[in-house]
């Protein structure tokens, strides 16, 4: 097989990797409700155990970059992905909140690891292919949010118990990383790419990737924009509920306009960012994806509301598989390094930065707390525009 043949593969076979991701994650917010139930929670509890899941992710994403850096970020995929795939239906066999709380963190370490090795391996790819593939990845992993989030109730409505449900869904995800897995790059592959070739002559000038300005720059504007998606998740129902008077049944419209905005601009992302330049989707997506925030407080026209929910998904969609890419080209920095630790800072704004804002919205109001995300996004975009070129 030569080269050109062997990437094209492992293009493909890394964007079944992204699906998978972001089918397991999603797939883990339905039963949420079955979960409460069984255990008798309450909401506080609930909160504290959801919570291990953003702990596991966390804490896990940096020991990703090590493990990928020792076995390959193929193996780690593979490994990941099957201990996610398995975790899934055993989150609904759980019997108290003690063993709940355990097989969530175990869960959400699983899904860490694999985001941060899919990440690295899909710049590995990138920078072979030759062509911007990275907003296409994310994009797919989108769609597999989506296919998550409506999979497990379809096959309910279907006539499945929940647990056979969460089963059926599993199988499906360990097919596909059996499938796919022999498809990506090895060690061996990867350590003869031309940028770790360069990484290794120029071993001694490497910098640690936590310490570096250049990636601390890219961690915190992740950390922005990601704060931007965990505010929708978290707080874009209340809002419409409570602000704009939307029935409680169809609160969810929000989120669902702003996903469906990101997933289709992340599938186009790759052909903007080739005729555009990064730098420009990051600055112009910025100021949409503020501009869109800003109308949807400012506006109690529900219509313009949601108008504004799906600029911030357009404008947001491109911008992390930007950073991502670039963070892949830092000069003196390898991939293995720089990925874990931007995504660790971006990930810990979905996670945590959504109870930042439940706080400014405590003190203050929950239209200032979404203000606040999008003089964020315009912070990013200005300091991305004047901003030195570092790769």
């Amino acid at each position: 097989m030569d080269n050109n043949q062997a990437t094209t593969k492992a293009k493909k076979a890394t964007q079944y990797i992204f699906l998978v991701c972001g089918f397991a994650l999603s797939s883990w917010a339905p039963m949420v409700p079955f979960a409460k139930e069984r255990l008798h929670l309450n909401d506080g509890s609930l909160g504290l155990l959801l919570l291990l899941f953003g702990a596991g992710a966390i804490s896990m994403m940096p020991l990703s970059g090590y493990l990928s850096k020792l076995y390959g970020t193929r193996i780690v995929i593979l490994i990941s992905g099957l201990v996610a795939a398995i975790f899934l239906p055993i989150l609904l066999l759980m019997p108290n909140p003690w063993m709940m709380g355990a097989a969530l963190f175990v869960f959400g370490g699983a899904i860490g690891v694999i985001d941060v090795a899919m990440n690295s391996h899909g710049i590995h790819v990138q920078n072979l292919y030759g062509r911007p593939i990275m907003s296409s990845l994310h994009g797919l992993f989108s769609v597999g949010g989506l296919c998550g989030s409506l999979g497990l109730g379809l096959l309910m409505r279907a006539g499945l118990d929940p647990l056979t449900a969460a089963i059926s869904i599993s199988i499906l995800l360990i097919v596909i990383l059996l499938w796919k897995y022999q498809l990506l790059f090895s060690k061996q592959q990867e350590g003869n790419l031309p940028e770790n070739n360069i990484h290794q002559e120029n071993k001694t000038k490497t910098s640690p990737g936590w310490l570096s300005s250049r990636v601390i720059f890219l961690g915190a504007a992740c950390f922005a924009v990601f704060l931007s998606e965990g505010a929708m998740l978290d707080w874009s129902a209340l809002f419409l509920k409570e602000n704009r008077g939307i029935d409680a049944e169809l609160a969810g419209v929000g989120y669902a306009t702003f996903s469906i905005a990101m997933a289709a601009m992340r599938l186009l992302g790759d052909r903007i960012v080739e005729r555009f330049s990064g730098k420009t989707v990051v600055v112009g997506g910025g100021l949409i994806a503020a501009l869109g925030i800003f109308i949807a407080v400012a506006t109690q026209w529900i219509p313009a509301t949601l108008f504004g929910f799906v600029l911030l998904g357009a404008g947001a969609a491109n911008i992390v598989p930007v950073f991502f890419s670039e963070g892949g080209r830092l000069k003196g920095i390898p991939a293995s390094a720089a990925i874990p630790a931007i995504s660790t800072m971006g990930y810990a704004g979905q996670l945590a930065g959504p109870a930042m804002l439940g706080f400014i919205a405590y003190h203050f109001s929950l239209t200032i707390a979404l203000a606040f995300t999008g003089a964020l996004l315009l912070s990013v975009a200005i300091a991305y525009a004047f901003r030195k070129p570092t790769a």
